[in-house]
């Protein structure tokens, strides 16, 4: 497919400065671009591109200050990071418009699909499933019984969605995301054996969530695990039964929390975080990668570091004084001597 600079200008409501024809066939990064290919630039580190790119048409920040020739069409915009993605996403629903039910495949009689639903091969769809309108279910997914799936969502191959969970609109689920799974509940018993717990909840994922490859979300031992809209999930990530996160949270990759934390609105939290149960993290948190939470978090806008995570502002003076450990050893070594050398003189005296 071909798209001329005076085309992506249109679709991306911004300004053009060069050849309104000229026509791009391929995307590339700014420094490897050539000829027929379309590239963008947002951050400040490969300005120096510009000059030396061979790509055609090229997205800027309309901030952008230009002090030489450069040889592509410039399609200037507010953001050119965002303008990009939404093109690349307008590219992906044009190759990936998948339509039609494969075979094999298992769908009762029970189910009800929605226009221009896609069931890919070797899907297993449960007894009473709803697929909305432009569902994607690709080869290999299994939803159990009951699962509502809403409109334009779409599950990678290898998925499995347990029983009675629901997903919202615009939700994506990555290859081998697991949802439902049981939570890890069990009872300890006097013989110091362990008696099971049945999980007779569900998950509840809202609108426009997208959750990465290989995390795992186990259902409410009673209620909902409840993941709110526009909460993106990274890869690897284990989110027991009765969490929930906020609105427009982010969690990078092999984060754990676990059963009963509450997560507010807007938080970052980075890789590797650990959290223990029934605690509440506050709207706005960052909680940066490695820190481990052992206690609540009351106060919004709050960032915290450390294992267990405090205030990140005085983690950095700790970590400070820690490196100066051994010179501050030496200084009080150094006090020592002169108060026992002064001692000793008033001794003698």
């Amino acid at each position: 497919m071909q798209f001329s600079a005076v085309q992506l200008a249109t679709m991306l409501d911004g300004k053009l400065e060069g050849n309104p024809d000229v026509k791009v066939s391929n995307i590339a990064k700014i420094e490897e671009a050539g000829n027929g290919m379309l590239s963008f630039i947002a951050n400040p580190k490969y300005e120096e591109f510009i000059y030396s790119t061979q790509a055609s048409i090229l997205i800027v920040n309309e901030s952008l200050v230009i002090e030489g020739a450069v040889k592509p069409t410039l399609i200037r915009v507010k953001d050119a990071y965002s303008s990009f993605a939404l093109l690349l996403e307008k590219y992906k629903q044009m190759v990936g418009n998948k339509t039609g039910i494969q075979q094999p495949s298992y769908i009762p009689s029970s189910v009800k699909l929605g226009a221009n639903v896609f069931v890919g091969a070797f899907a297993y769809l449960g007894e009473n499933v709803v697929l909305g309108n432009n569902v994607k279910i690709y080869p290999g997914v299994y939803l159990g019984d009951n699962v509502i799936v809403n409109d334009d969502s779409t599950i990678y191959p290898g998925v499995k969605v347990y029983d009675n969970c629901v997903l919202g609109k615009r939700v994506i689920l990555h290859a081998g995301c697991v949802i439902g799974g049981d939570g890890f509940g069990f009872a300890p018993q006097e013989d110091r054996s362990y008696k099971k717990v049945p999980q007779i909840g569900n998950v509840v994922i809202h609108d426009d969530v997208e959750i990465g490859a290989n995390t795992t979300i186990d259902r409410a031992t009673m209620g909902s695990t409840v993941i709110r809209q526009g909460v993106k999930l990274d890869n690897l990530i284990q989110v027991a039964h009765n969490v929930d996160i906020g609105t427009n949270t982010v969690i990078a990759a092999q984060t754990g929390v676990s059963g009963s934390t509450k997560i507010g609105q807007n938080c970052v939290i980075g890789g590797q975080v650990g959290m223990v149960g029934h605690i509440h993290i506050a709207d706005n948190t960052k909680i940066n990668a490695q820190s481990g939470l052992s206690k609540s978090i009351s106060n919004p806008n709050t960032s915290l570091t450390g294992s267990p995570a405090f205030d990140y502002k005085s983690s950095l003076k700790s970590q400070a004084i820690f490196r100066n450990l051994p010179d501050l050893e030496k200084r009080v070594k150094e006090l020592e001597d002169m108060v026992k050398q002064l001692l000793s003189e008033r001794e003698g005296v």
